[in-house]
């Protein structure tokens, strides 16, 4: 049974540093490209970032470029997203996932998905 849990969430001010992890497990995870999408209430999941399984490719969206790091360990089976200068327009709930088509933007490109985690960013 594939799991993916996030953790790391939670509450930071505006300008504010936040680390997401996601553990996996139940798959090969060394096979899939990774990625982190995010939900704000009433709006579609977005993409956020994603890492291809080989590490050599990594993918953001331009809302977070610069500001955002994806990155992950074979070995341990996670994929991190360090969250810097966070700004309330970046409160969601975030999701991890994993796929088989490369670092890919689209939802459609993963197979699995966690359950997420909330952000909350105040001003």
């Amino acid at each position: 049974q594939v799991q993916l849990v996030e953790s790391g969430g939670g509450l930071v001010r505006a300008g504010g540093s936040l680390s997401l992890s996601c553990a996996a497990s139940g798959v090969t995870f060394s096979a899939y490209a990774m990625g982190w999408f995010r939900q704000a209430p009433g709006k579609e999941r977005e993409f956020v970032a994603a890492i291809s399984w080989s590490f050599e490719v990594t993918n953001y969206a331009d809302s977070v470029k610069g500001r955002f790091t994806i990155s992950r360990d074979n070995a341990k089976n996670t994929v991190s997203l360090q969250m810097s200068s966070l700004i309330p327009e970046d409160t969601a709930v975030y999701y991890c996932a994993a796929g088989l088509r490369g670092a890919v933007t689209h939802t459609f490109g993963y197979h699995y998905w966690g359950q997420g985690t909330q952000v909350t960013v105040s001003s």
